[in-house]
């Protein structure tokens, strides 16, 4: 049965730093693993007249993928994109019907969010996704499924962080 661990979150909250972290450290582990960024998996721009969230082309280019890394005999996937904790069943039609999913999300505050988007955002849209990354913050909060992890990012170091995501996982 595939495993996937998908680690959401708001945006600046670590969700690509982290993945490549737990990427990395589930490779020097020697776990055959795939890395998807999941904000790529969809991104088509304009949406869609008939997908404007861009789900089912996500999904579609997911499962497409998956194949491709399942043959190889892949059967972990880690992947990362804000609400990626709120579709399960995405999940688990995309790795073939079933799947054994652990769903982190990653937390960070507000001050911490504003100086990491500032360091990355230096085009016009830093107050748009300051904005939008507290929304979401606030979504997310309110509708991640029971049972997901929660990892607080504030002060911490991204290994540390990605450390006690792979133990979560059981996959070490």
């Amino acid at each position: 049965m595939p495993e996937a661990l998908l680690i959401g979150g708001r945006s600046g909250s670590g969700k690509s730093t982290v993945g490549w972290e737990v990427s990395a450290l589930l490779g020097a582990a020697g776990i055959v693993h795939a890395y998807v960024e999941g904000d790529t998996v969809g991104n088509i721009v304009p949406p869609p007249a008939d997908d404007p969230n861009r789900s089912r082309i996500t999904e579609t280019n997911l499962t497409a993928m998956w194949a491709n890394f399942a043959r190889t005999g892949c059967a972990r996937l880690v992947y990362t994109n804000t609400a990626s904790v709120l579709e399960p069943d995405m999940f688990e039609r995309a790795l073939g019907g079933s799947a054994r999913l652990t769903p982190v999300m990653l937390t960070a505050g507000d001050a911490t969010v504003a100086a990491r988007l500032g360091g990355r955002e230096i085009g016009s849209e830093l107050e748009s996704h300051i904005k939008r990354s507290s929304f979401m913050a606030r979504y997310l909060d309110e509708n991640v499924p029971q049972g997901t992890i929660r990892v607080a990012t504030d002060g911490r170091t991204v290994t540390e962080i990605a450390r006690e995501i792979v133990a979560a996982t059981g996959w070490s």
